[in-house]
């Protein structure tokens, strides 16, 4: 045994004598799973062990779009020690595993490609960041398309697979064409688009395997992609795909972008027809995207004038020709749009270039963000997890941002030529080269990225600051542009939107946090500047280090701005030098530009309205600050490390929310932001910023406040009246990049939630073990379990030996088929999950299809509840059951309760509230079906053998299709008394005997009605006599 072995036992041994053992906690939008490792430890093992089957995560398999799950471990669920993250793929059902790409390729092969690859193009799955695809760009010296899966978020470069597209692609456009390559490369939740040279390919839908390849004859361009995951899709949530062209107007084509919803097969042009006649002026689509939010299509159109932003409402895939807001202009300077986009998941917008603007509203106003000048974002990378937004400039400067936040820092550089940047499902980012893949971590959350970056950058600039005090804690900086500073420079030496929230340092001591940047022209010297905050004293030049500081010191006016300081000297004055501020408290500042002599020096003022004209000043009441650079820079700009900790009120640790919120129902959220630093200034607004991507989608309540601590709470009250989805914003609008949390989108839909259902409570519950064997006993001594006859179907109301039911219980197609003697009877019944089977072991009945009520799987079912003739007021109790809890049904949840399989012999019995009876009447007009009360509902069965019962909710009042079904087997029914068999008889022997007796008289010549047709007449031939007196 090892040393590092022996250690660990023991460290093992410690914590299961204490009873501690790891939990592991499975977490996706919409669940949690806690599963505990086992306390018992094997002498041969230095780990704990736990075999979670998958039946106990998830049932399905079927191959569609799901989340990815996220894994956390602890050694104590609920104690944040020892935690480890990880991430979870549910590789069975990954559409994009299951396609076949095209043609593996080998090692040796892909090392060919690298002197010929001039960029990189990723894509990754929606719900699933660490899948993922990388394509090789390649130049004109080689053809072909060559493609990288990866499903571990591109952790190991030897774990990807690498295909070969190619010859798929040519057996589309044939042999003769030639330079073909990856142009760019989208991903939705069940469509790969890759754009190529020689056209656009689409694949079939990744939910059903093949390797079919659909080609679009449209030439080179850029896709543009709103990525968002449709798991547990809902009917309006579609993927929209678009492409724009780097042309206008003017060429042959009627337009420059196209668009397109899945599957993908009809493209339309985005740009609506312009009347003859009308003047416009040529415009470049820059980016043309689609709003699933707000149903709307957002444009970067760019000219020789200006960049604008127009906004269409998107209406059943047609665009309208009204504009949706009004047309958003950018200033001037924003000169070099490059393209826009929305944050994942989110309804952030970012417009970038040489400026990055975010908008807030789906496109209507734009805040600028950053100003990088000549440099022009060529990049975004984003991480809907983590919020991070890395920008990459052309010049290879790397920034940083977070979704929804109006601050960024400069994190470093990269060298590289060719090289693309990643974010997996955890947020941690790496750097992707064709022949190796460099990860780094979070950048907010471990700081380990400096490898791909390299070290924490400084945000300062060559240039002197003039430090002016407003109060004990509060003080401007000035930074200083000299006169002679040429102006294409002027730039570089002046505070920026960069800086706001970031931490002055000075090289001997002090910290500042920069509350405000400003921009200006006055005074002279002084372009720029920043209000700061205090958090440490910074240092001031003592005695020994300038022994001017013993002397007097005047000040007058020297014109053109400046003035002049004069030291009246007491000693030797040495170690004085230009770039120094002198601050006199209760007075303007002067940064000393000039030295004269060794006496007198010139120096411009930080606020000339305060300056103290003809006044001298004794020692110790002026002091000498050095933020200079002439001996090196004096001073830097860092970002502020975190200073704020977010938390949700249920402790979730989940950063990806979803949550359902049915018709007419509300949901809270409930939020706190904690200050983890001494707070030097009392807020008056709440630090949360709250912005719904909808607002038109659900009613919004919002409470914000302080406690006592200053932690700042939230309680936010949604209503949900129309169906559809919608981000929610939480913006943590004080806090700094460096934080791992700093804006939290959870995902609402005003829809049906797939957890949500509604089920029949019975009256007495039997445990599945007395399922599994057929036999429970009650109090009474009554099995009240039936197992139904092989291929059963319940009587009819022609009959007990005249079923007319489609539906087969218990079925079997290798038994025969009872009572199927009449003709009807053998028309009906169809096998349903038994279908071209030809015995049960082919029908694949689950065990949850054996226990289920469903009528869609009566094939399975074996076993139903069986109750005594006669059934009386059996109570129907229901209960609505949700990922938020259970509840009773009741109104307005009206129901209607049918027989599967038209049944008779069975009534309910309710109570009908005044104040819901016009709602009844109404509605079983509209039905045309009773419409009961759920609350008190009864059921009595006077029928025998199995009665199978539906109950569904009434429309309009859930946006869920509420339906539960029960079976009820009413067996030991008396025989009913003989009459209807006593009267046939009777009525039977009576026409037999007519009929023999008219046979009789037939065979012996009798005929009664000629004997009784004489005898009328006799009577009528002689009359009575009678005589009257």
């Amino acid at each position: 045994q090892s040393e590092v072995e022996f250690t660990t036992k023991e460290f093992l041994s410690v914590f299961t004598s204490a009873g501690l053992a790891p939990s592991l906690e499975i977490i996706n939008s919409t669940y949690t799973g806690i599963f505990h490792f086992n306390l018992t430890l094997y002498s041969d093992r230095v780990y704990w062990l736990i075999d979670i089957p998958r039946e106990n995560i998830t049932k399905n398999t079927d191959i569609a779009s799901v989340e990815e799950w996220l894994v956390r471990i602890t050694l104590q669920y609920g104690l944040n020690i020892y935690t480890t993250e990880g991430t979870l793929l549910d590789t069975v059902r990954e559409p994009i595993l299951h396609w076949k790409l095209g043609t593996m390729m080998k090692k040796r092969t892909i090392h060919q490609l690298y002197p010929h690859v001039v960029d990189l193009k990723t894509t990754k799955c929606p719900c699933a960041n660490d899948v993922a695809l990388l394509g090789f760009v390649m130049n004109t010296t080689f053809d072909g398309v060559y493609i990288g899966l990866s499903f571990s978020g591109f952790g190991d470069y030897d774990d990807t697979q690498w295909y070969n597209l190619t010859d798929m692609i040519y057996s589309q456009v044939g042999e003769e064409h030639r330079q073909l390559s990856v142009v760019d490369m989208v991903l939705t939740n069940h469509f790969l688009v890759i754009l190529t040279s020689l056209g656009l390919f689409i694949s079939g839908d990744l939910r059903y395997p093949s390797s079919s390849v659909l080609m679009v004859d449209y030439i080179k361009g850029k896709l543009w992609y709103n990525e968002r995951c449709f798991a547990n899709r809902e009917h309006f949530e579609v993927d929209y795909v678009t492409i724009t062209f780097d042309r206008n107007r003017t060429l042959s084509e009627a337009n420059s972008c196209f668009y397109s919803k899945e599957p993908f097969l009809d493209w339309l042009p985005c740009l609506p027809p312009v009347p003859k006649g009308t003047k416009t002026i040529l415009s470049t689509v820059i980016t043309f995207l689609v709003d699933q939010e707000q149903s709307s299509a957002v444009y970067l159109f760019h000219n020789q004038k200006n960049t604008l932003v127009s906004v269409r409402i998107l209406k059943h895939n047609k665009l309208d020709l009204i504009q949706k807001f009004p047309l958003f202009s950018f200033p001037s300077s924003f000169s070099s749009p490059v393209g826009m986009i929305f944050h994942p998941r989110s309804h952030f917008l970012y417009a970038y270039g040489n400026q990055v603007w975010l908008s807030i509203d789906g496109g209507n106003t734009f805040d600028l963000i950053a100003d990088f000048h000549d440099d022009i974002i060529k990049n975004t990378y984003h991480s809907f997890y983590t919020s991070d937004i890395t920008l990459v400039s052309q010049s290879g400067k790397v920034y940083l941002t977070k979704a929804g936040l109006g601050k960024y820092s400069k994190i470093g550089s990269i060298s590289d030529k060719i090289f693309t940047l990643y974010y997996d499902h955890m947020g941690l980012i790496h750097k992707l080269t064709p022949d190796h893949f460099e990860a780094g971590g979070s950048l907010a959350a471990f700081r380990n990225s400096k490898g791909i970056f390299g070290q924490a950058f400084d945000m300062g600039f060559d240039t002197a600051l003039a430090p002016q005090y407003l109060t004990l804690n509060e003080m401007i900086f000035y930074a200083y542009v000299p006169k002679n500073e040429p102006k294409d420079t002027v730039y570089t030496k002046q505070f920026y939107d960069i800086h706001f929230g970031k931490l002055i340092h000075s090289r001997k001591t002090g910290t500042a946090y920069i509350r405000k940047v400003f921009q200006h022209n006055t005074p002279e010297g002084f372009l720029s500047s920043v209000i700061a905050e205090l958090i440490d004293p910074f240092g001031i030049e003592e005695v020994d280090e300038s022994s001017c500081l013993s002397s007097s010191l005047s000040i007058s006016e020297a014109g053109n701005y400046s003035y002049k300081l004069s030291l009246q000297l007491q000693s030797k004055c040495n170690n004085i030098s230009d770039e120094k501020t002198v601050v006199i408290p209760g007075y303007s500042s002067f940064l000393i530009t000039t030295i004269l002599d060794n006496e007198n020096a010139l120096a411009v003022a930080t606020m000339p309205e305060i300056v103290p004209h003809n006044m001298t000043f004794q020692k110790d009441s002026w002091f000498l600050y050095n933020f200079g650079k002439r001996n090196g820079q004096t001073w830097n700009i860092y970002a502020k490390p975190c200073n704020y900790w977010f938390q949700q009120h249920d402790d979730s640790l989940s950063l990806s929310v979803l949550k359902y919120i049915d018709l007419g129902k509300s949901h809270t959220f409930k939020m706190k932001v904690i200050p983890n630093t001494k707070v030097l200034r009392t807020l008056e607004i709440p630090l949360l910023q709250v912005i719904a991507g909808n607002p038109n989608l659900l009613e919004v309540k919002v409470e914000g406040y302080f406690d006592e601590t200053n932690i700042t709470l939230i309680n936010l009250h949604l209503f949900g009246y129309f169906q559809g989805s919608t981000s929610l914003e939480f913006i943590v609008w004080g806090a700094s990049t460096e934080c791992y949390v700093t804006t939290f989108v959870p995902m609402l839909k005003s829809s049906c939630s797939y957890l949500k259902s509604m089920h029949h409570i019975p009256g007495e519950i039997i445990p599945l073990e007395d399922w599994m064997s057929g036999v429970y006993v009650n109090s009474q001594g009554f099995n009240m379990i039936k197992v139904l006859p092989i291929n059963y179907r319940p009587p009819s109301n022609m009959g007990i030996a005249i079923p007319l039911t489609d539906n087969f219980y218990h079925a079997d197609p290798s038994k025969p088929i009872p009572r199927n003697l009449f003709y009807k009877s053998k028309r009906a019944g169809k096998f349903k999950q038994c279908a071209n089977a030809t015995t049960r072991k082919e029908c694949n009945c689950t065990n949850d299809q054996k226990f289920s009520y469903a009528v869609a799987f009566s094939d399975c079912r074996e076993k139903v509840p069986r109750f005594k003739f006669p059934v009386i007021q059996y109570p129907v109790s229901l209960q609505v059951y949700s990922e938020d809890g259970n509840f009773p049904v009741e109104t307005p949840y009206l129901v209607t309760v049918t027989e599967v399989n038209n049944r008779e012999n069975w009534n309910l019995r309710h109570t009908v509230p005044e104040n819901i009876k016009k709602m009844k009447d109404y509605l079983e007009s509209i039905l045309s079906a009773p419409v009961y009360n759920p609350l008190g509902l009864n059921l009595s069965i006077k029928g025998s053998e199995l009665f199978h019962f539906r109950v569904s909710v009434v429309p309009g009042v859930s946006f869920c299709n509420l339906v539960e079904e029960f079976q009820i087997y009413v067996d030991e029914v008396p025989l009913p008394f003989p009459g209807h068999t006593l009267i046939a008889v009777a009525a039977a022997i009576l026409l037999g005997g007519l009929i023999f007796i008219a046979f009789m008289f037939q065979i012996r010549n009798i005929h009664p009605w000629d004997t009784f047709k004489n005898l009328i007449r006799r009577d009528n031939v002689n009359p009575t006599n009678t005589t009257a007196n």
